[in-house]
């Protein structure tokens, strides 16, 4: 009709990923897109630039000037509670929250984060192994990076706040977030990593946490849970 344009419908198959996709999967992956050069980037400064291995060795050296015999005591208590078996009791107490709740998809979520993500975290150590400058008398083996402790730090801390109410969600995020960077701190104390590597730790959490939440999203619209709207 006169004074009205055609416009030729698109083809199906012309459609971006992100337009296939819920908005909230859409999301979490360019979240994991951006963890994942933010991986690449830190690794690349912390191996491959010489002014960035300095400072990296530096701050590090910082930290360690806070120890003494309180504070490497505490440092070692926090770390203590990330060592492999109370890493899984905790792991596990969140996975059956979320199965009491009914909530079997995040339990599976919650499960894969905090398997994945620090064995992902151990297994590119070897890989990436680099060496480290000295920071005075303070040094760090080359297969340090990234660190499992804060892989596995976040890696709760997410899935906490994943799992929790919505009324409570900003007060367990603000507690994960502390835990994981007192973890970081204690880990810096002790002079166990660079900081460098408890960087790469935080993104590896950050990572893996943002694939599952896309993964629950696209399946929350594939197979709806009964009773929600189709």
């Amino acid at each position: 009709m006169p004074g009205h344009a055609y416009t030729a419908p698109s083809p199906r198959g012309s459609r971006s990923v992100g337009d296939r996709l819920p908005p909230g999967a859409a999301g979490a992956l360019r979240a994991a897109g951006v963890c994942t050069v933010a991986l690449a980037l830190v690794w690349a400064m912390a191996e491959l630039v010489p002014a960035a291995q300095v400072r990296d060795a530096l701050l590090l050296r910082h930290f360690t000037l806070l120890g003494g015999p309180h504070v490497d005591t505490a440092a070692n208590a926090l770390l203590e509670v990330l060592s492999p078996l109370p890493l899984a009791v905790w792991g596990l107490a969140l996975v059956f929250y979320a199965l009491s709740r009914g909530r079997r998809r995040e339990a599976l979520a919650v499960a894969l984060v905090i398997a994945l993500a620090p064995l992902s975290a151990d297994m590119l150590k070897p890989l990436l192994a680099h060496a480290h400058a000295r920071a005075g008398t303070v040094h760090i083996g080359p297969a340090s990076w990234p660190s499992g402790h804060s892989t596995a730090a976040l890696a709760l801390a997410l899935c906490a706040t994943l799992l929790a109410p919505a009324r409570a969600r900003l007060y367990v995020a603000v507690a994960g977030g502390m835990f994981a960077l007192a973890v970081g701190c204690a880990l810096l104390i002790r002079a166990w990593h660079m900081p460098s590597d408890v960087l790469g730790g935080y993104l590896m959490a950050a990572l893996w946490t943002a694939l599952m939440v896309a993964g629950l999203r696209a399946a929350e619209r594939r197979w709806p849970a009964r009773g929600s709207a189709s």
